[in-house]
């Protein structure tokens, strides 16, 4: 009686050994980032990474909309982000002249995959950097962003009041 349990329990060792082995060795499920996921993680942080053409980007997610940094052409000027449905959009330009490109965003441990959300081609690949490090700023230019930012207050409201304002 007292041996069966022994036995049982020796036998499922190298089960145990090789499940914990996979756990260790195999990449994580990627997960699908909600818009509440995105914003959260992104607002306040810079996503820098590259394009599967291979160019890079770095963007600071500032608080207000704007988007500050570099999208892999030219310094971004009259540039802004905000989350749609569970969409990460950046609008390029004035609004007469305006530019939107929308993407999914996944998630696989620090990795983040940006796939074209209408027909979820990968964009790029990406990490988020904690803050502003590489200190992306305006230039001293008025930007743009304040027709979008009006569009969604409750967006705002949500930012402003997870930064303390």
């Amino acid at each position: 009686m007292f041996g069966a349990p022994l036995r049982s329990g020796l036998m499922m060792r190298p089960f145990l050994a090789l499940a914990l082995v996979l756990v260790l060795v195999l990449p994580a499920r990627a997960e699908m980032l909600t818009g509440a996921q995105i914003r959260d993680l992104f607002t306040g942080n810079t996503v820098a990474g590259h394009y599967v053409t291979g160019g890079p980007f770095s963007e600071y997610h500032a608080p207000d909309g704007r988007a500050l940094g570099d999208n892999g052409l030219t310094l971004n000027v009259d540039a802004c982000w905000n989350t749609d449905g569970d969409k990460v959009c950046y609008h390029y330009g004035p609004a007469k002249d305006r530019r939107t490109y929308c993407f999914t965003v996944e998630r696989n441990g620090d990795n983040l995959a940006l796939k074209v959300a209408d027909t979820g081609r990968l964009n790029a690949l990406a990490k988020v950097e904690k803050g502003n490090p590489k200190d992306h700023g305006d230039g001293g230019r008025r930007w743009s962003c304040d027709d979008l930012l009006a569009a969604r207050p409750s967006d705002r409201l949500r930012v402003l009041a997870r930064i303390g304002r």
